[in-house]
C-alpha cells in the first residue's frame, strides 16, 4: 500500500461528496428533461425553448460549476495566506458587490440585444416564429443572472474552506421548482406555446430560491465583508483573470451552443442535440466538475507551501480519478445509446423518431466524454497558478474546430455528423491543453498512476465489450411496457458497475483493504454543512 494512502482517501471523499450531490442534481434534471420532453416533445417550440435555455444554462454552469471557483478560490486563498482572513473576507465582498451589480447590468443590456444574440446563436430560426419564441423565453429567463453571480461567488468562497456539501446540494433546488411547475402544467394539459414561458419564467425564481438558500450560511460566517462595489487594481486583475478561465471552464456547454448553431437549420434538431447532451453531462457532472472543485484547492495549497510532492500527488490522483470512472461511462452510453433514450425521454410528445435521432446524437457525443473529463483534470494545473490564457485558447481552438466541422459533417450526415463535430472539438480542446502542459510543466504523474492507467483502460474495454454483448443477446423489446424496459435497462446499468468493479479489483487498481479504511473514515470535515 503506498505511503499516499492517507490523502488518496482524503481527495476521494471530497470527491465524492461533490459528486454525490451532483448525482443527485443530475438525476433531478432528468426528471425535468424528461417532463420537458413529455410537454414540449421535440418541434419548433421545444427548439426555442431549449435554445434559449442552453444560453441561460451556459452561464449557470460558467458561475456555478467550477468555473469561478477556479479562478476565485486560489485568488482567495492566496490573500489569506499573505495578508489574514480579514483581508481575504473583504477581498470577497468586492467580489460579491461587483460581480452581482455587472450581472444586473448585463441582464438589461443582454435583454435588450435579445434579438440580435438569438439570430446569431440560431441563424436557423431566421424566418421562422421560434426566433420570436426564443427570444421571449429568453428575456423571462434572464432574471436569473442576478442570482447567479452572487449564488456562484458563495459557494466558491465555501469550496475554499472544504465546505463541499451545502455547495453541491444547493443547485438541487434550480431543478425541484422546475420540476414542480412542469408536473403542474401537464397535470392541467397546458399548451405548448404558454407552457414554454412559464417554465422560463420559474428559471428566474429557483435562482433566487438557491441564492436565499446560500446566503444563511454566508452570512453566519462572515465569508464576504464588508459588501462592496469596487473596480480598483485587484479587481481589475481579478477580473482579468477570472473571466477567461470562466469561459474555459465552461468549454463543454459551449461545444454544445456552437452545434445547436448548425442544428438550428434543421426543425427538431436543437432538441436532440439538447437531450443527448444532458445524458453526456451526467458523467461529467459527477467527475469532472467534482475533480475540479476539489483539485483547484489542493494544488492551490500545495503551489503556496511549494510541496512539489503534494502537487505531483493532487494531478496524479486526479487524472486516475478522471479515468477510472469517464471511461465505463463512456462505453455505457455508447453501447446503450437508445434503451436510456427511450426510457428516459420517449413519452407523451416526445416520439420514436425523436427517440432514434437522439440515441444517434448521444452515441456520437459519448466519443468525446472523455476528453471533456480531460479538460476538467488539466486545466487545475493552469488555474491554480493563475494562468487562465492557455485554457481559454484551448477551448476556444476547440470550438473553432467543432463548428467548421459541423457545417461540414451537418450537411453530409445531419444530427449524428453534427455530434461527431462537437467530440472532435472537445479532443482538439484537450490535445491542446495536455500540450500545454506538457511544454509549461512537465507531466507530473507518478509511478502508481503510471501502474493503474493501463489497467483501468483494459477493464473499461473489458466491461463495454461485455455490455455490448449482452444488449446483442437480449430480445428487442421496443413495445415492451415500460416498466419492463426500464428495469431491464437497470439492470444492465448495475451489471456493467459490478462487473467493472470486480475487474479493477482483480487487476488491483484498487485494493479491498483500502475501501475498507476509507469507508471506515466517516467523518470528514468535507461534510460539513
Amino acid at each position: 500500500m503506498p505511503s499516499s494512502a492517507a490523502p488518496d482517501i482524503a481527495m476521494i471523499r471530497s470527491v465524492l461528496t461533490v459528486s454525490s450531490g451532483t448525482l443527485a442534481s443530475r438525476l433531478l434534471g432528468f426528471a425535468r428533461d424528461a417532463l420537458t420532453a413529455a410537454l414540449l416533445g421535440a418541434g419548433p417550440v421545444a427548439d426555442a425553448f431549449l435554445m434559449a435555455f442552453q444560453l441561460i444554462n451556459v452561464i449557470r454552469r460558467m458561475l456555478s460549476e467550477g468555473a469561478l471557483n477556479a479562478a476565485l478560490v486560489p485568488a482567495w486563498m492566496r490573500m489569506r495566506d499573505g495578508s489574514g482572513l480579514a483581508a481575504a473576507s473583504a477581498f470577497a465582498g468586492a467580489v460579491l458587490g461587483t460581480v452581482s451589480a455587472t450581472l444586473i447590468a448585463l441582464a438589461v443590456i443582454v435583454g435588450v440585444a435579445m434579438p440580435l444574440l438569438m439570430t446569431l446563436l440560431a441563424p436557423g430560426f431566421a424566418g421562422r416564429d421560434s426566433l420570436q419564441l426564443a427570444v421571449t423565453d429568453a428575456r423571462l429567463m434572464l432574471p436569473y443572472l442576478a442570482f447567479a453571480g452572487p449564488a456562484a461567488v458563495i459557494m466558491s468562497l465555501m469550496n475554499a474552506r472544504h465546505r463541499f456539501a451545502i455547495t453541491s446540494f444547493s443547485p438541487l433546488l434550480f431543478n425541484v421548482a422546475l420540476i414542480l411547475v412542469i408536473s403542474v402544467l401537464l397535470l392541467l394539459h397546458q399548451d405548448s406555446h404558454s407552457a414554454a414561458m412559464m417554465m422560463a419564467a420559474t428559471v428566474g425564481a429557483a435562482g433566487l430560491l438557491q441564492l436565499l438558500v446560500l446566503s444563511i450560511p454566508g452570512r453566519r460566517d462572515n465569508i464576504a465583508s464588508p459588501l462592496r462595489l469596487s473596480f480598483d487594481t485587484g479587481m481589475r486583475d481579478f477580473a482579468r483573470k477570472a473571466v477567461p478561465g470562466m469561459i474555459a471552464n465552461s468549454g463543454p456547454q459551449l461545444l454544445i451552443v456552437a452545434g445547436a448553431i448548425v442544428a438550428s437549420v434543421s426543425p427538431s434538431a436543437v432538441a436532440w442535440l439538447y437531450f443527448a447532451n444532458r445524458l453526456i453531462e451526467l458523467p461529467l457532472g459527477m467527475v469532472g466538475v467534482a475533480i475540479g472543485t476539489v483539485l483547484v484547492p489542493e494544488m492551490s495549497r500545495a503551489l503556496n507551501k511549494g510541496d512539489r510532492l503534494a502537487l505531483v500527488h493532487a494531478e496524479s490522483r486526479g487524472i486516475e480519478l478522471a479515468a477510472a470512472l469517464a471511461l465505463p461511462a463512456t462505453f455505457g452510453l455508447i453501447v446503450l445509446s437508445e434503451p436510456i433514450v427511450r426510457v428516459l425521454f420517449e413519452h407523451g410528445a416526445f416520439t420514436a423518431a425523436d427517440t432514434q435521432a437522439t440515441a444517434l446524437a448521444l452515441g456520437c457525443l459519448g466519443l468525446g466524454l472523455p476528453a471533456y473529463v480531460l479538460i476538467k483534470a488539466l486545466s487545475p494545473a493552469f488555474f491554480a497558478r493563475g494562468n487562465t490564457m492557455t485554457p481559454l485558447l484551448a477551448a476556444l481552438t476547440g470550438i473553432a474546430v467543432a463548428i467548421v466541422l459541423a457545417l461540414v459533417f451537418g450537411r453530409l450526415f445531419g444530427i449524428g455528423g453534427i455530434a461527431v463535430a462537437v467530440a472532435v472539438g472537445a479532443w482538439s480542446n484537450a490535445a491542446s491543453l495536455a500540450r500545454s502542459v506538457a511544454a509549461t510543466f512537465g507531466f507530473s504523474i507518478d509511478a502508481e498512476a503510471r501502474r493503474r492507467l493501463p489497467r483501468i483502460v483494459l477493464a473499461a474495454l473489458l466491461m463495454g465489450g461485455l455490455l455490448w454483448l449482452a444488449v446483442r443477446l437480449l430480445p428487442p423489446m421496443p413495445d415492451a411496457h415500460e416498466l419492463l424496459q426500464a428495469a431491464m435497462l437497470v439492470v444492465l446499468i448495475v451489471a456493467g458497475i459490478a462487473v467493472y468493479g470486480l475487474l479493477l479489483l482483480a487487476f488491483r487498481v484498487i485494493v479491498w483493504s483500502d475501501m475498507q479504511a476509507a469507508l471506515a473514515q466517516s467523518r470528514s470535515s468535507d461534510l460539513h454543512t
